[in-house]
């Protein structure tokens, strides 16, 4: 490799590079790395090659570059004071997410430390935090119960690169069409399971081996409560009560870890001092280790990946609906616009790298992302400080996480899940149009009685089927036979301000179409059609509101026509569109009818119906 000898930055923004045996210029660019010029030396034929890569062709500009330009010594300070708190925030929500999914406390940590320095260093948002949340317990949880932690990995490291896919393919402002009753479903019934896989802890019920199934674990659950340990309950009903009454007292410490600290005392003297048994902590059912983990290398195999893909879907799914929410909520507290797809590509290097290291999915957390911003963080120096101080809590702290009980974590995962539910979004949503509500409580009971896979797949699906439905009502076929009325809206903009009624000639009908003109339309024009018991001489398909036509509708088109021609009719089309038009010339359509049968407005298509009727007649 042969290095550069100089590069100059040219007044029009771009840049020349310079060597004794070659120059390479390049225009203006506007990525976080526009352009990079390296001098390749190939030794067979003594040839010098540049290599340009353009970081906008990938639309990959992490907003870290930018946030830099300009940057002062009190941003910095705020910046660092936000990172503060939200790495104490990000603490125990870390620690109760890595146990409720079934994995050690540390890989929590391992998670946000690495997840959070890698979105906020490559991310496409100045604020977003990056981690483990909620969203991931049941899915987690499934692929553990299924897979183990090999079949985790392998499904995150899956999901990381759809989603570094969708950042490249430019897929991110797609995943905001994602109806809002499917997300509201779905992370209402993840509130409702998270908070069923804590009734055991906040109980201390001690049970084992329960079903994985919602109702029959519920119904093991009411049996048992019988055996309450009240001193867990206490454990846990207390750290709710603090988590809740903290923030009126201060803003600045986190109520979560207030209820940590606190209880955990409290549980230490109750087992020391008062004798009380039974109080489970982090200790008891785990190892804590302070030590960085070794490198994971997956066992990869097709028939896994087989089996994983539809967890892997889900996941990227998720991460990346959550993360872009979390970007646009931060964008309206800030005034920001986040960039979607380097948002989708920096989750995706994430998940990619932290399942290595044993993690679990990370993605956007709308929290801590809050957090970050109501402490003053406006780039993403607070996240990667974020990810600093929980990796010295990680290397220091570690071994005192194992005297917090576990009551505490569950009662941190009810408030979670309560905050989490948005039963007041959710009551709002029932007083809207039948289909949302539809939509909405399909995908909330699959998630809930089966899981999250299945709800989305279907959620999406009831969606798209009701909205044709609502396509389909909404489109009109209006058939006209003696006259015509016409008004300010006409394609050939003559009659602006006032309606005409125009006679239709003997042996013409108008037929109209107001809508898009695809499968579920094609198919009742044709039959509107063929119900028609009188033959006209012409028919006159007006399409100047069709804004775009399927494979049905051409096929029935043409179907149409061969069949007009057979019987002696024949079909004029009005006011079609340009892009209509290309479609019909694409496929012969309009080469089968004639370039003199498709008139730009009604008027011409009349005049050309009474032309055709004239010579069909002498």
């Amino acid at each position: 490799m042969q290095t550069m000898q100089r590069m100059d930055i040219n007044s029009t923004g771009g840049f020349r590079c310079e060597s004794p045996a070659y120059k390479v210029s390049a225009p203006r660019g506007t990525g976080a790395f526009p352009y990079l010029c390296n001098l390749t030396a190939i030794s067979s034929y003594r040839k010098k090659t540049y290599f340009l890569l353009d970081m906008q062709r990938l639309n990959f500009r992490p907003m870290l570059i930018d946030s830099l330009k300009g940057y002062t010594r009190q941003g910095l300070t705020r910046d660092l004071l936000a990172g503060l708190i939200v790495g104490i925030v990000a603490l125990p929500m870390a620690i109760a997410f890595a146990i409720a999914s079934g994995v050690s406390p540390e890989v929590g940590l391992v998670t946000a430390v690495l997840g959070g320095l890698i979105v906020s260093a490559l991310g496409g948002s100045s604020v977003q935090i990056g981690g483990p949340t909620g969203a991931f317990i049941i899915i987690v949880l499934g692929i553990i119960g299924e897979y183990g932690q090999g079949g985790l990995l392998i499904a995150t490291l899956m999901a990381g690169i759809l989603l570094l896919l969708m950042g490249a393919l430019k897929l991110g402002s797609l995943i905001k069409f994602i109806p809002y009753p499917i997300i509201l479903g779905f992370t209402a019934g993840i509130a409702v399971t998270i908070f069923t896989t804590q009734v055991n802890d906040l109980l201390g019920l001690g049970l084992t081996g329960l079903p994985k199934e919602f109702v029959p674990k519920w119904g093991v659950l009411l049996s048992s409560l019988g055996s309450v340990h009240l001193p867990t309950l206490a454990i846990g009903l207390g750290s709710i009560l603090l988590i809740q009454l903290t923030p009126r007292l201060t803003k600045v410490v986190p109520g979560s870890l207030v209820a940590i600290i606190v209880m955990t005392i409290v549980c230490y003297l109750l087992k020391e001092y008062a004798g009380v048994t039974g109080l489970d902590t982090i200790g008891d059912r785990y190892t804590i280790s302070s030590k960085i983990p070794d490198l994971v290398v997956p066992e990869l195999s097709w028939a896994t990946m087989q089996h994983l893909i539809g967890p892997a879907f889900t996941i990227a799914l998720l991460g990346a609906i959550e993360s872009l929410l979390s970007a646009s909520v931060a964008d309206g507290v800030i005034g920001e616009r986040h960039r979607s797809n380097t948002e989708l590509m920096a989750q995706g290097v994430a998940n990619i790298i932290v399942p290595f290291f044993g993690g679990i999915p990370v993605t956007g957390a709308i929290a801590r992302t809050m957090t970050n911003i109501n402490n003053g963080a406006r780039t993403p120096i607070a996240g990667i400080t974020h990810a600093l101080v929980l990796l010295l809590i990680f290397l220091f702290l570690m071994p005192l996480m194992a005297y917090i009980p576990m009551a505490c974590l569950s009662g941190v995962l009810v408030v979670i899940s309560y905050n989490m539910s948005g039963w007041r979004s959710v009551r709002a949503s029932l007083r809207g149009p039948k289909s949302d509500i539809a939509v909405l409580a399909v995908t909330f009971f699959l998630t809930v009685l089966f899981d999250l896979t299945i709800a989305i797949e279907l959620g999406l699906l009831l969606s798209m089927l009701l909205f044709m439905r609502r396509i389909i009502e909404s489109t009109r076929i209006v058939v006209s036979r003696d006259k015509l009325h016409v008004h300010s809206s006409e394609d050939d903009g003559q009659l602006a301000g006032r309606e005409e009624a125009l006679d239709l000639p003997k042996g013409v009908e108008v037929y109209e179409i107001e809508g898009p003109f695809f499968f579920g339309i094609a198919n009742r024009f044709e039959e509107i059609v063929l119900a028609t018991k009188a033959r006209p001489k012409v028919r006159i398909l007006r399409m100047r509101q069709v804004p775009f036509m399927d494979s049905t509708a051409v096929r029935n088109l043409r179907i149409l026509i061969e069949t007009s021609q057979g019987e002696g009719i024949q079909l004029v089309l009005s006011g079609v569109r340009p892009s209509v038009h290309e479609t019909l010339r694409a496929t012969g359509i309009a080469d089968l009818i004639g370039d003199t049968y498709i008139c730009p407005n009604i008027h011409e298509a009349l005049t050309t119906a009474s032309q055709y009727i004239a010579q069909i007649s002498e």
